[in-house]
């Protein structure tokens, strides 16, 4: 400051405090100490919010994977459950094709008996 003062006019120095370069070092401490403490409080809300993001993203990759799952397993059931009905279906056409068309050959068949050798042309 000593260098200042000879630059500075008489008028401005009557104004600056005597305790200027006292008062002005611990004010800029306390703002200082007051700026650190609210960026350390910030940290530490970030590492909050940050915290719980994570346990929810687990939380919910663990509901998601149980989802997963049972999806699979009605997957599963349902193209068993599709399977089973496909057999029965498969099985009902094979009697209706043994009742209609089988079955009624097989009589023609044993109904006509063959002629006579003496009836040849």
């Amino acid at each position: 400051m000593s260098e200042h003062r000879a630059d500075t006019p008489e008028q401005v120095l009557k104004f600056v405090p005597k305790e200027w370069p006292n008062s002005y070092g611990s004010q800029v401490e306390e703002v200082g100490q007051a700026i650190v403490t609210k960026i350390q409080r910030a940290a530490d809300l970030s590492n909050e919010n940050c915290d719980r993001a994570l346990a929810l993203a687990h939380k919910l990759s663990i509901q998601l994977r149980t989802a997963e799952d049972r999806i699979s397993q009605l997957e599963v059931e349902l193209f068993r459950d599709r399977a089973a009905r496909a057999e029965r279906w498969l099985q009902t056409i094979q009697n209706e094709i043994e009742e209609k068309l089988i079955a009624p050959r097989s009589a023609i068949t044993a109904e006509q008996t063959p002629l006579p050798k003496d009836a040849e042309l």
